[in-house]
């Protein structure tokens, strides 16, 4: 299948602290703890091998299994689950909201990279094993950002109200999401699929973390994914010791802040991605979950009547760890004290908050994961294609702002030359004269000769603008089908992966799309991979 990479930094769409990370540059290395390179996990295995808590390992199995006991379990994913009872068998991870129907396209790719990842470290080391996990965020409570998927340029929402948890909402008024999405797919094999599909896991389960289980579990069990609810009393259990540190010593605020602060005095302007508070965990309990708040000894819960002393509040963690939620800070930590975990994979968002934590896992002597950058693609049709060759435009040109890419491509196919460049090269030599006779005579006259200069170079601008815009009118036709493609594959002028969902393939490709996606991702490739399909 042909395929093409473009290099992060070239998409302009990824920020310099990432591709600084992809470069390896020298000032970031504080931040990490080892670069995702395939001969470096050889290092990282022996390492967690040391530092992970081997009784874990069978309230992980226990957890998982009572997860799954009503779901439909692939042998691939039992194996796997049994196989994380071993002090042999490592993970990789990734995490996600429970977007509905999947979300944006990068979910799938996020998944995949992972299972990849797993496949690829089994080959290089095959003395252990490798399990994928798909860890979804079940204690979110940003429902706006998830109540939606977008189907041919328009939105598919689910409107209630919400409070608490996502993963503990029922999922009243996705039957009127089901008839507006089904209203709007034809009578092929391939929808059927996906109206079937959407049925099963919206309409006949009681909550959005049940139904996002069976979704995914739907997807990808025939690949071996185990997904894993952090929200579990078992698995809260094991992070006892850490909730009460955060409490009482408040460790990760003083960390993370210290990181903050090593990172602003770096000279890149590298840009801070979440700030601790002081208490970086929510209570969560009867459909609230509220921030803990601690003033002069008195702890309590922000928007409500709940108050505790500190003895109070410690006895409520052994009682019911269940209650207490870590925030964007304190997940990772969380993730990785109950996984015998290699790697987190995440988008780059995801990247720059994880790597101002390292200091805070430290603190607590747990192993820092290496962090990869998701793979990341762009899917283009086979027509597609055939239209941007005849347009004598590349794939490349098209992760260009439209303004500039309109610009570029006048230029190109215009019949005359529009760029002044020459120009003012030679208006510039001009003046270098002039400022020579202003130094011999009277300086002052260097100020006149500056803003001649400024005047002229100025009018040869306007001159280039105004024929600029003159053979982009003379070429109108062309600019549109450019437009209109760079349209189609960059909705809203923003990357595909982002905006499209993956139902809009689904429907003319059925689940051969997700196998063309295993096929091609290559996770330790860190590059932007344009996907003929």
């Amino acid at each position: 299948m042909p395929t093409d990479c473009i290099p992060f930094k070239d998409t302009n769409y990824f920020s310099s602290l990432i591709t600084d990370y992809l470069d390896e540059k020298e000032d970031l290395k504080p931040f990490y703890n080892r670069f995702p390179s395939l001969e470096n996990f050889e290092a990282q295995i022996e390492e967690k091998q040391r530092s992970f808590n081997k009784d874990h390992r069978s309230d992980l199995v226990k957890a998982l299994m009572l997860q799954y006991e009503d779901l439909s379990i692939s042998s691939m994913t039992l194996t796997n689950i049994d196989l994380l009872k071993h002090g042999t068998t490592f993970t990789v991870t990734t995490g996600h909201q429970l977007n509905l129907f999947t979300g944006p396209l990068y979910f799938f790719y996020k998944i995949i990279s992972t299972i990849n990842l797993c496949k690829t470290l089994k080959e290089k080391y095959p003395h252990y094993n490798y399990v994928p996990i798909y860890w979804m965020a079940t204690e979110d409570h940003d429902f706006e950002e998830i109540n939606f998927f977008n189907f041919k340029g328009k939105k598919v929402q689910w409107n209630r109200d919400a409070s608490g948890p996502v993963g503990e909402f029922d999922l009243e008024g996705l039957d009127q999401v089901y008839e507006v999405f089904a209203a709007q797919l034809d009578s092929s094999i391939n929808a059927k699929s996906l109206k079937k599909l959407f049925h099963q896991a919206y309409l006949e389960h009681d909550n959005l973390t049940t139904a996002t289980r069976f979704l995914v579990n739907k997807l990808f069990s025939v690949y071996g994914l185990v997904i894993l609810d952090g929200n579990d009393p078992i698995l809260k259990k094991l992070y006892i010791p850490y909730i009460e540190d955060e409490l009482v010593e408040q460790s990760s605020f003083k960390k993370v802040s210290k990181t903050n602060d090593e990172i602003n005095a770096l000279p890149s302007n590298y840009k801070i991605q979440v700030n601790p508070r002081e208490i970086n965990l929510f209570y969560i309990n009867n459909n609230i979950r509220e921030r803990i708040l601690e003033t002069d000894g008195v702890y309590g819960v922000l928007d409500t009547d709940i108050r505790w002393t500190k003895e109070e509040l410690l006895a409520e963690v052994k009682e019911h760890p269940e209650y207490f939620s870590p925030n964007v800070i304190l997940r990772p930590l969380y993730q990785e004290v109950i996984l015998p975990n290699l790697c987190y994979i995440g988008g780059g968002g995801e990247l720059a908050y994880w790597l101002q934590l390292k200091s805070n896992f430290e603190a607590q002597n747990v192993t820092f994961p290496m962090l990869l950058l998701r793979n990341s693609v762009l899917l283009i049709t086979e027509k597609q294609k055939e239209k941007l060759d005849k347009l004598n435009v590349s794939v490349a040109d098209l992760f260009l702002k439209q303004d500039d890419l309109m610009t570029k491509v006048t230029k190109a196919i215009s019949d005359i030359n529009i760029d002044f460049s020459p120009q003012k090269e030679q208006l510039q030599k001009q003046f270098e004269h002039l400022y020579q006779l202003a130094e011999q005579t009277d300086k002052s006259f260097k100020g006149a000769v500056a803003a001649q200069e400024v005047k002229q170079i100025k009018g040869l601008e306007n001159l280039e603008k105004r024929l600029l815009k003159a053979q982009k009118r003379k070429l109108e036709d062309v600019l549109i089908r450019v437009k209109v493609l760079q349209d189609e594959l960059f909705p809203g002028q923003s990357l595909q992966e982002r905006n499209m969902n993956i139902s809009e393939f689904y429907l003319e490709y059925g689940e051969d799309i997700i196998q063309t996606l295993v096929q091609n991702l290559d996770p330790l490739h860190s590059e932007f991979l344009i996907l003929e399909v």
